[in-house]
Protein backbone atom coordinates (compact mmCIF):
# COMPACT_ATOMS: atom_id res chain seq x y z
CA UNK A 1 0.00 0.00 0.00
CA UNK A 2 1.34 3.40 -1.03
CA UNK A 3 0.09 6.39 0.97
CA UNK A 4 -0.52 9.44 -1.23
CA UNK A 5 -0.93 12.95 0.14
CA UNK A 6 -4.01 13.81 -1.90
CA UNK A 7 -4.12 17.44 -0.80
CA UNK A 8 -0.56 18.47 -1.78
CA UNK A 9 0.28 19.99 -5.15
CA UNK A 10 -0.86 22.74 -7.48
CA UNK A 11 -3.49 20.48 -9.03
CA UNK A 12 -4.66 18.71 -5.89
CA UNK A 13 -6.88 16.97 -5.22
CA UNK A 14 -8.10 16.26 -8.77
CA UNK A 15 -4.73 15.22 -10.24
CA UNK A 16 -3.87 13.19 -7.13
CA UNK A 17 -7.05 11.13 -7.33
CA UNK A 18 -6.77 10.68 -11.10
CA UNK A 19 -3.13 9.59 -10.76
CA UNK A 20 -3.98 7.22 -7.95
CA UNK A 21 -6.71 5.68 -10.12
CA UNK A 22 -4.19 5.08 -12.92
CA UNK A 23 -1.83 3.38 -10.49
CA UNK A 24 -4.61 1.20 -9.09
CA UNK A 25 -5.65 0.16 -12.58
CA UNK A 26 -2.00 -0.85 -13.13
CA UNK A 27 -2.23 -3.23 -10.17
CA UNK A 28 -0.95 -1.11 -7.28
CA UNK A 29 -2.67 -0.41 -3.96
CA UNK A 30 -2.99 3.26 -3.03
CA UNK A 31 -4.33 4.94 0.10
CA UNK A 32 -5.49 8.53 -0.37
CA UNK A 33 -4.84 10.85 2.57
CA UNK A 34 -6.99 13.96 2.67
CA UNK A 35 -10.44 15.45 3.02
CA UNK A 36 -12.79 12.55 2.34
CA UNK A 37 -15.68 14.86 1.47
CA UNK A 38 -13.62 16.36 -1.36
CA UNK A 39 -11.90 13.15 -2.46
CA UNK A 40 -14.74 10.66 -2.56
CA UNK A 41 -16.66 12.32 -5.46
CA UNK A 42 -13.45 12.33 -7.54
CA UNK A 43 -12.79 8.57 -7.32
CA UNK A 44 -13.84 6.93 -10.62
CA UNK A 45 -16.63 4.39 -10.47
CA UNK A 46 -15.37 0.85 -10.19
CA UNK A 47 -11.95 1.83 -8.82
CA UNK A 48 -11.26 0.75 -5.25
CA UNK A 49 -9.22 3.46 -3.51
CA UNK A 50 -9.50 3.70 0.29
CA UNK A 51 -9.40 7.15 1.88
CA UNK A 52 -7.83 8.12 5.21
CA UNK A 53 -9.74 11.21 6.26
CA UNK A 54 -7.63 14.26 7.04
CA UNK A 55 -9.34 17.65 6.65
CA UNK A 56 -6.26 19.92 6.73
CA UNK A 57 -3.27 20.47 4.42
CA UNK A 58 -0.08 22.52 4.13
CA UNK A 59 -0.43 25.32 1.58
CA UNK A 60 2.08 25.38 -1.27
CA UNK A 61 3.14 28.88 -0.27
CA UNK A 62 3.63 28.06 3.42
CA UNK A 63 6.67 29.92 4.79
CA UNK A 64 6.97 27.96 8.04
CA UNK A 65 6.71 24.32 6.94
CA UNK A 66 8.23 22.86 10.10
CA UNK A 67 5.61 24.51 12.28
CA UNK A 68 2.87 23.66 9.78
CA UNK A 69 3.46 19.89 9.92
CA UNK A 70 3.38 20.01 13.72
CA UNK A 71 0.00 21.72 13.78
CA UNK A 72 -3.08 20.14 15.28
CA UNK A 73 -4.97 18.59 13.66
CA UNK A 74 -2.09 17.17 11.65
CA UNK A 75 -2.06 18.11 7.94
CA UNK A 76 -2.30 15.50 5.20
CA UNK A 77 1.46 15.26 4.51
CA UNK A 78 2.19 14.63 8.20
CA UNK A 79 -0.50 11.95 8.38
CA UNK A 80 0.89 10.36 5.19
CA UNK A 81 4.36 9.98 6.74
CA UNK A 82 2.89 8.78 10.04
CA UNK A 83 1.08 5.97 8.22
CA UNK A 84 4.43 4.86 6.76
CA UNK A 85 6.10 5.01 10.19
CA UNK A 86 3.30 2.93 11.71
CA UNK A 87 3.64 0.27 8.99
CA UNK A 88 0.17 0.93 7.61
CA UNK A 89 1.72 2.00 4.30
CA UNK A 90 4.92 0.81 2.61
CA UNK A 91 5.85 4.23 1.23
CA UNK A 92 4.69 7.82 1.17
CA UNK A 93 4.25 10.15 -1.81
CA UNK A 94 3.59 13.88 -1.77
CA UNK A 95 3.56 16.49 -4.53
CA UNK A 96 2.99 19.25 -2.02
CA UNK A 97 5.32 21.65 -0.23
CA UNK A 98 8.83 20.11 -0.39
CA UNK A 99 9.95 21.58 2.91
CA UNK A 100 6.84 20.27 4.65
CA UNK A 101 7.33 16.83 3.14
CA UNK A 102 10.94 16.72 4.35
CA UNK A 103 9.97 17.91 7.83
CA UNK A 104 7.11 15.42 8.12
CA UNK A 105 9.35 12.55 6.97
CA UNK A 106 12.07 13.45 9.46
CA UNK A 107 9.62 13.81 12.34
CA UNK A 108 7.80 10.52 11.67
CA UNK A 109 10.47 8.31 10.11
CA UNK A 110 13.74 9.73 11.36
CA UNK A 111 17.15 9.24 9.76
CA UNK A 112 18.86 5.94 9.06
CA UNK A 113 21.84 5.19 11.32
CA UNK A 114 24.91 7.09 10.15
CA UNK A 115 22.94 9.60 8.08
CA UNK A 116 23.33 13.19 9.23
CA UNK A 117 21.49 14.82 6.33
CA UNK A 118 18.93 13.20 4.01
CA UNK A 119 19.28 14.17 0.36
CA UNK A 120 16.80 14.84 -2.42
CA UNK A 121 17.76 12.38 -5.13
CA UNK A 122 16.64 12.22 -8.75
CA UNK A 123 17.41 10.09 -11.79
CA UNK A 124 17.73 11.93 -15.09
CA UNK A 125 18.60 10.78 -18.63
CA UNK A 126 22.18 10.98 -19.91
CA UNK A 127 23.31 11.82 -23.43
CA UNK A 128 24.70 8.30 -23.93
CA UNK A 129 21.29 6.69 -23.33
CA UNK A 130 21.99 5.79 -19.71
CA UNK A 131 20.76 7.42 -16.53
CA UNK A 132 22.36 9.62 -13.90
CA UNK A 133 21.56 9.67 -10.19
CA UNK A 134 22.00 13.18 -8.78
CA UNK A 135 22.02 14.19 -5.10
CA UNK A 136 21.50 16.51 -3.28
CA UNK A 137 19.01 18.62 -5.21
CA UNK A 138 17.92 20.99 -2.49
CA UNK A 139 17.44 19.36 0.90
CA UNK A 140 20.64 20.92 2.26
CA UNK A 141 21.95 24.32 1.19
CA UNK A 142 25.01 24.27 3.42
CA UNK A 143 26.79 20.89 3.50
CA UNK A 144 30.01 19.82 5.13
CA UNK A 145 32.49 17.59 3.26
CA UNK A 146 31.39 14.64 5.40
CA UNK A 147 27.82 15.10 4.20
CA UNK A 148 28.94 14.84 0.58
CA UNK A 149 30.69 11.57 1.43
CA UNK A 150 27.46 10.26 2.94
CA UNK A 151 25.56 11.30 -0.19
CA UNK A 152 28.07 9.28 -2.22
CA UNK A 153 27.38 6.16 -0.16
CA UNK A 154 23.61 6.60 -0.27
CA UNK A 155 23.55 7.42 -3.99
CA UNK A 156 25.71 4.42 -4.80
CA UNK A 157 23.46 2.11 -2.74
CA UNK A 158 20.34 3.45 -4.45
CA UNK A 159 21.87 3.04 -7.89
CA UNK A 160 22.81 -0.58 -7.15
CA UNK A 161 19.46 -1.54 -5.63
CA UNK A 162 16.94 0.31 -7.76
CA UNK A 163 18.80 0.93 -11.01
CA UNK A 164 20.65 -2.42 -10.92
CA UNK A 165 24.06 -0.90 -11.73
CA UNK A 166 26.49 -3.41 -10.27
CA UNK A 167 29.38 -1.01 -9.56
CA UNK A 168 28.17 2.58 -9.84
CA UNK A 169 30.77 5.20 -10.74
CA UNK A 170 30.53 8.14 -8.35
CA UNK A 171 31.64 11.62 -9.39
CA UNK A 172 31.94 14.78 -7.32
CA UNK A 173 30.53 17.80 -9.16
CA UNK A 174 33.23 20.42 -9.71
CA UNK A 175 34.44 23.02 -12.17
CA UNK A 176 37.27 20.79 -13.35
CA UNK A 177 38.51 17.22 -13.11
CA UNK A 178 41.86 17.99 -11.44
CA UNK A 179 42.07 17.25 -7.69
CA UNK A 180 42.82 20.91 -6.94
CA UNK A 181 39.65 22.15 -8.63
CA UNK A 182 36.49 23.12 -6.78
CA UNK A 183 35.91 25.11 -3.62
CA UNK A 184 37.35 24.12 -0.26
CA UNK A 185 34.38 21.88 0.53
CA UNK A 186 34.78 19.88 -2.69
CA UNK A 187 38.54 19.57 -2.22
CA UNK A 188 38.10 18.24 1.30
CA UNK A 189 35.25 15.93 0.29
CA UNK A 190 37.26 14.08 -2.38
CA UNK A 191 39.46 12.04 0.02
CA UNK A 192 36.44 11.35 2.25
CA UNK A 193 34.41 9.99 -0.66
CA UNK A 194 37.34 7.84 -1.78
CA UNK A 195 37.66 6.43 1.75
CA UNK A 196 34.05 5.19 1.80
CA UNK A 197 34.80 2.37 -0.63
CA UNK A 198 32.45 3.51 -3.40
CA UNK A 199 33.77 3.46 -6.96
CA UNK A 200 34.93 7.07 -6.92
CA UNK A 201 36.01 8.48 -10.28
CA UNK A 202 37.00 11.88 -8.87
CA UNK A 203 35.90 15.38 -9.72
CA UNK A 204 33.68 15.69 -12.75
CA UNK A 205 32.20 18.55 -14.77
CA UNK A 206 28.51 18.62 -15.76
CA UNK A 207 29.24 17.94 -19.44
CA UNK A 208 31.15 14.77 -18.61
CA UNK A 209 28.60 13.65 -16.02
CA UNK A 210 25.62 14.03 -18.36
CA UNK A 211 27.66 12.50 -21.16
CA UNK A 212 28.14 9.19 -19.35
CA UNK A 213 31.22 9.81 -17.20
CA UNK A 214 29.55 8.65 -13.99
CA UNK A 215 26.43 6.95 -12.67
CA UNK A 216 26.09 9.01 -9.48
CA UNK A 217 26.72 12.76 -9.31
CA UNK A 218 27.25 14.20 -5.82
CA UNK A 219 26.87 17.89 -4.94
CA UNK A 220 25.54 20.07 -2.17
CA UNK A 221 21.87 21.03 -2.28
CA UNK A 222 22.41 24.67 -3.21
CA UNK A 223 24.48 23.86 -6.28
CA UNK A 224 22.32 20.85 -7.19
CA UNK A 225 19.07 22.79 -7.03
CA UNK A 226 20.42 25.61 -9.18
CA UNK A 227 21.84 23.10 -11.68
CA UNK A 228 18.49 21.30 -11.95
CA UNK A 229 16.57 24.54 -12.46
CA UNK A 230 19.12 25.69 -15.04
CA UNK A 231 18.73 22.43 -16.96
CA UNK A 232 14.93 22.80 -16.87
CA UNK A 233 15.11 26.43 -18.00
CA UNK A 234 17.55 25.64 -20.80
CA UNK A 235 15.35 22.83 -22.06
CA UNK A 236 12.34 25.15 -22.04
CA UNK A 237 14.21 27.86 -23.95
CA UNK A 238 15.52 25.41 -26.57
CA UNK A 239 12.03 23.94 -27.01
CA UNK A 240 10.57 27.40 -27.47
CA UNK A 241 13.20 28.38 -30.04
CA UNK A 242 12.74 25.16 -31.99
CA UNK A 243 8.96 25.64 -32.04
CA UNK A 244 9.32 29.23 -33.23
CA UNK A 245 11.67 28.23 -36.05
CA UNK A 246 9.42 25.39 -37.16
CA UNK A 247 6.36 27.64 -37.30
CA UNK A 248 8.26 30.38 -39.14
CA UNK A 249 9.31 28.29 -42.13
CA UNK A 250 7.20 26.01 -44.34
CA UNK A 251 10.13 23.69 -45.11
CA UNK A 252 10.85 23.36 -41.37
CA UNK A 253 7.21 22.39 -40.75
CA UNK A 254 7.53 19.62 -43.33
CA UNK A 255 10.74 18.41 -41.73
CA UNK A 256 9.14 18.43 -38.28
CA UNK A 257 6.35 16.20 -39.57
CA UNK A 258 8.94 13.67 -40.70
CA UNK A 259 10.72 13.93 -37.35
CA UNK A 260 7.59 13.39 -35.26
CA UNK A 261 8.45 9.81 -34.18
CA UNK A 262 11.93 10.87 -33.06
CA UNK A 263 10.61 13.97 -31.29
CA UNK A 264 8.02 11.84 -29.51
CA UNK A 265 10.74 9.46 -28.25
CA UNK A 266 12.81 12.42 -27.04
CA UNK A 267 9.82 13.78 -25.16
CA UNK A 268 9.18 10.39 -23.55
CA UNK A 269 12.79 10.19 -22.34
CA UNK A 270 12.87 13.70 -20.91
CA UNK A 271 9.28 14.33 -19.81
CA UNK A 272 9.24 15.07 -16.07
CA UNK A 273 5.86 13.32 -15.71
CA UNK A 274 7.49 9.99 -16.58
CA UNK A 275 10.53 10.32 -14.29
CA UNK A 276 8.65 9.47 -11.09
CA UNK A 277 9.72 12.41 -8.97
CA UNK A 278 12.57 12.61 -6.48
CA UNK A 279 13.47 10.48 -3.47
CA UNK A 280 14.21 11.75 0.01
CA UNK A 281 17.15 9.43 0.53
CA UNK A 282 18.43 8.78 4.04
CA UNK A 283 15.19 8.65 6.03
CA UNK A 284 13.98 5.35 7.47
CA UNK A 285 11.33 4.77 4.84
CA UNK A 286 10.57 5.27 1.16
CA UNK A 287 9.47 8.85 0.51
CA UNK A 288 8.89 10.21 -3.00
CA UNK A 289 8.67 13.96 -3.52
CA UNK A 290 6.71 14.77 -6.65
CA UNK A 291 6.81 18.05 -8.55
CA UNK A 292 4.32 20.64 -7.35
CA UNK A 293 2.90 20.92 -10.87
CA UNK A 294 2.37 17.16 -11.19
CA UNK A 295 -0.53 16.05 -13.36
CA UNK A 296 -2.27 12.67 -13.20
CA UNK A 297 0.47 10.95 -15.23
CA UNK A 298 3.21 12.35 -13.00
CA UNK A 299 1.34 11.28 -9.86
CA UNK A 300 0.89 7.78 -11.23
CA UNK A 301 4.60 7.62 -12.08
CA UNK A 302 5.52 8.76 -8.57
CA UNK A 303 3.37 6.05 -7.00
CA UNK A 304 4.89 3.39 -9.26
CA UNK A 305 8.37 4.69 -8.44
CA UNK A 306 7.67 4.41 -4.71
CA UNK A 307 6.39 0.86 -5.13
CA UNK A 308 9.49 -0.09 -7.11
CA UNK A 309 11.80 1.28 -4.41
CA UNK A 310 9.94 -0.78 -1.82
CA UNK A 311 10.15 -3.93 -3.95
CA UNK A 312 13.89 -3.48 -4.47
CA UNK A 313 14.56 -3.10 -0.75
CA UNK A 314 15.95 0.42 -1.05
CA UNK A 315 15.91 1.32 2.65
CA UNK A 316 17.70 -1.87 3.68
CA UNK A 317 20.24 -1.30 0.92
CA UNK A 318 21.05 2.20 2.15
CA UNK A 319 21.10 1.02 5.76
CA UNK A 320 23.62 -1.72 4.91
CA UNK A 321 25.77 0.65 2.86
CA UNK A 322 25.92 3.24 5.62
CA UNK A 323 26.87 0.57 8.16
CA UNK A 324 29.65 -0.72 5.90
CA UNK A 325 30.89 2.73 4.91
Amino acid sequence: MIALDAMGGDHAPDAMVAGAARAVRAGLRVLLVGDADRLRPLVPAGVDIPIHHCPTAVAMGERRPTQAVRASPAPSVAVTMRLVAEGRAAAGVSCGHTGATMAAALFSLGRLPGVERPAITMVVPRADGGELTILDLGANVDCRPAHLAQFAVMGSAFTRRVRAVERPRVGLLSNGEEPGKGDERVQKAGPLVAATGVHFVGNIEPTAAFGGGCDVLVCDGFVGNIMLKTVEATAAVVTHIVREEILAHRSARAGAWLLRPALRRIRERTDASSLGGALLLGVDGVVVVGHGRSDAQAVSSAVRYAARCVEEGLVDGVREAMAAG
